[in-house]
């Protein structure tokens, strides 16, 4: 068993390496020529580092975070060389990251489910186009593949190519998907999944949402009507209300992350598409401003390419940090 994760642990590694290959070449390559020429961090590169996380998405109040941290790491150390950078800023952004963390504090490692929390609902929320109903058949996939028994529910009635690609995935990963016609209350499939669930005896619920925000009352009112009849089955439903990103719009993911957040009690995060961005800085900016923890991140287009989120091997990751 040792060996096993051990060596699932490199895979997953190496793949998290090669997700992040374009944000490592076309963003964080900066950093080597801001520091071009120097011994030490002075006021000249502390400069060049901010432009450097500015224009790479990650934010410019996280960016003025990091920079302070730096700047007190050299106050306090008194001397720090610049070929010391790469580890100095893997250990202050790793600290600003929000904890991916179950309720106990412990770090979350694989697609278990709390025992006392089954069936476990997960509600999905995001906008269209950002990877959210494919992100929904990559966990129903994960969550099956570690041995529970998982069902999907198609309540984005307000689409009709939503509930087909969610059959599509549903038959792809062996799930049962609960749905209604076009048109249909989102609420009430809602109810009749989790109704399922708790009579099949599932470990796992998924529950897709509709992803238009043209309307903020309607979306606030929509969501809390499938919050609200869930609850008359399971009564602390849903457990986790995971926001869906795409980590290749860069600021739009802020802005999406945002809105959401003054409608739905949002508790996790999963960002997309990494696999084909420079812009994996993103992940640093959205939990740090918005203090949540990123849950899972996808880093490809095939059915495993969905990691539970680690923020230090994240950050060891973009920095080539091999301690």
């Amino acid at each position: 068993m040792g060996f096993f994760n051990k060596l699932f642990s490199r895979e997953k590694k190496e793949k998290l390496d090669e997700g992040l290959e374009k944000t490592k070449q076309g963003v964080w390559q900066k950093l080597t020529r801001a520091v071009a020429g120097k011994s030490t961090i002075d006021d000249e590169v502390l400069d060049n580092l901010e432009e450097v996380f500015i224009t790479s998405d990650v934010g410019v109040e996280t960016t003025l975070e990091i920079i302070d941290r730096i700047q007190e790491r050299v106050k306090r150390d008194k001397y720090v060389s610049t070929s010391e950078l790469h580890n100095l800023l893997a250990e202050e952004i790793s600290d600003m990251i929000t904890p991916n963390t179950d309720e106990s504090g412990e770090e979350i490692e694989d697609f278990h489910v709390p025992a006392d929390k089954k069936p476990y609902v997960i509600l999905v929320v995001g906008v269209n186009g950002v990877g959210k109903t494919t992100t929904i058949g990559k966990l129903a996939h994960q969550y099956a593949q570690a041995g529970n028994k998982v069902l999907l529910g198609a309540a984005d009635t307000f689409r009709a190519a939503a509930i087909e690609q969610l059959e599509l995935w549903g038959e792809r990963t062996n799930t049962p998907v609960i749905k209604q016609k076009m048109g249909s209350d989102p609420a009430a499939v809602a109810f009749d999944t989790v109704n399922a669930a708790k009579a099949q005896g599932a470990d796992v619920v998924i529950i897709d949402t509709a992803g238009r925000l043209h309307n903020k009352v309607g979306l606030m009112n929509e969501l809390g009507k499938i919050e609200k009849v869930m609850k008359r089955v399971i009564p602390d439903a849903p457990h986790e209300v995971l926001l869906v990103l795409d980590g290749s719009t860069g600021q739009n993911a802020y802005e999406q992350a945002e809105q959401f957040a003054a409608v739905t009690n949002i508790n996790a995060l999963a960002v997309t598409k990494l696999d084909g961005t420079a812009k994996g800085g993103v992940v640093i900016g959205i939990s740090n401003r918005r203090k949540l923890p990123i849950k899972y991140i996808g880093l490809g287009e095939k059915v495993d390419d969905l990691q539970i989120f680690n923020a230090k091997e994240y950050v060891k990751s973009l920095f080539n940090n091999p301690s």
